[in-house]
């Protein structure tokens, strides 16, 4: 836990992991908070065009508010209750809840489809209790995921075969240069507090131009969050849809890793096997 007598959000805390860095922008207000962010700093954060940031409904200006009894049904919960409200049950002093106000801030047409995505499901079948493959998926991108950019394709390949010391040792020049990780889920960016070998995202990629990456970071989040909110509505009917990525194995995550042998534990740079890797793709 964070010295809350700090500022919960200081000019170190993205140089101390660069995967922090797709938060920065919107967490740039926080530095003059002493202490934990009250909701009245987080609706603060929301820019001051209505249409910008909406529930999965379309309609309503995200607003953060404080949670209310637990539980709920198809029109009260959780999900429910941000898409028909633009409610977004948000826990003050809570690293999760920060993390999911601030990745809505960030990727807020992505978030928005994952809303949506949820209700419906819930309407269409309000009356059983099992979340099914879809949510599932949705669920586990939310918490987890990782949103990559390529320009090379053929790094993705070595994602997908779980070529992991082909892809961030022999292939280090490439990652770095053609490659990007941007990570989405909340519940990550809270593990990602205290890393530990082991740290685990669900990818999910995009091939892009050469270009991309000398764009300002700010155009990069747009861009991909748009792509995101449209293969979040079309797809990802089944956790199979994500592909497995250690964290830790991307260049600049841990000093670790700039040692070759670093990539030889085979318990963490699991190689996969052939019928998960034909299941799953990055792409």
């Amino acid at each position: 836990m964070k010295n809350t007598s700090q500022p919960i959000w200081d000019a170190e805390f993205t140089a101390r992991s660069p995967l922090f860095a797709p938060l920065a922008a919107a967490a740039s207000s926080l530095r003059n908070c002493t202490g934990w962010p009250a909701l009245r700093d987080l609706n603060a954060l929301l820019p001051p065009e209505p249409r910008t940031v909406v529930s999965g409904g379309g309609g309503y200006r995200l607003t953060f508010v404080a949670p209310t009894a637990a539980g709920g049904d198809a029109q009260t919960g959780f999900e429910p209750r941000t898409y028909l409200s633009g409610e977004l049950a948000t826990r003050e002093g809570n690293w999760h809840d920060l993390f999911n106000a601030l990745t809505w801030l960030t990727f807020p047409k992505a978030k928005a489809a994952i809303n949506a995505r949820h209700y419906e499901a819930l309407s269409s079948n309000p009356s059983s209790a099992a979340r099914g493959p879809a949510r599932d998926a949705l669920t586990l991108f939310d918490e987890s995921g990782v949103v990559i950019a390529c320009s090379d394709p053929s790094l993705l390949h070595l994602i997908e075969n779980f070529a992991w010391k082909e892809l961030f040792w022999r292939r280090r020049h490439g990652v770095t240069t053609a490659m990007r990780c941007y990570v989405f889920g909340h519940g990550l960016y809270e593990k990602i507090l205290n890393p530990f070998v082991g740290l685990t995202g669900k990818a999910t990629g995009f091939v892009v131009p050469p270009e991309f990456f000398s764009t300002p970071q700010a155009e990069q989040l747009t861009a991909l969050d748009a792509r995101l909110a449209v293969r979040i509505a079309s797809a990802f009917r089944h956790p199979r849809e994500l592909h497995p990525l250690p964290i830790l194995g991307i260049p600049g995550a841990t000093v670790d890793n700039e040692r070759e042998d670093y990539y030889d534990n085979s318990d963490y740079f699991r190689p996969g096997r052939r019928a998960s890797a034909s299941a799953s793709s990055v792409r």
